[in-house]
């Protein structure tokens, strides 16, 4: 049996700054949601500025993003980068991406301390990020 090779795409590293954006945009707009109680849009905004602050470090620090249909693929690309605290970090982004299929699919609707909880993991992440790629 063959090891699971994650699905990478490689991408311009100057494209690294489009995908932080894209992180800041949606950490900016899960803490507006928090604000006003809304969990759901909340947790929905901390799942995707996650994924984008992951895809932000692994093209700026090696070119390539993630692009299979696993989101959890890319917490293996951020355990691999040369930066410290990557491993710490890539714990982190499984514990966001692993609660997509429930917020995202699921009936139940994400309480207050799903909510915080997923603020707390996300700005850790999203600040990592932004040290990691000179922001």
């Amino acid at each position: 049996m063959t090891a699971h090779e994650a699905k990478v795409r490689k991408e311009d590293r100057s494209a690294a700054a489009d995908y932080l954006k894209k992180a800041a945009d949606n950490y900016d707009q899960m803490l507006a949601a928090f604000r006003v109680s809304n969990w759901n849009a909340c947790a929905t905004l901390a799942v995707q500025c996650a994924i984008s602050s992951a895809d932000a470090v692994c093209v700026h620090e090696k070119g390539v993003r993630s692009v299979s249909h696993d989101h959890l693929d890319v917490c293996d690309l951020v355990a691999q980068l040369a930066l410290p605290g990557a491993e710490d970090k890539a714990k982190q982004l499984r514990k966001i991406i692993a609660r997509k299929n429930m917020i995202q699919y699921e009936c139940r609707s994400v309480y207050k301390a799903d909510a915080e909880e997923m603020v707390k993991i996300t700005a850790r992440v999203f600040q990592w990020v932004q040290e990691g790629v000179g922001q």
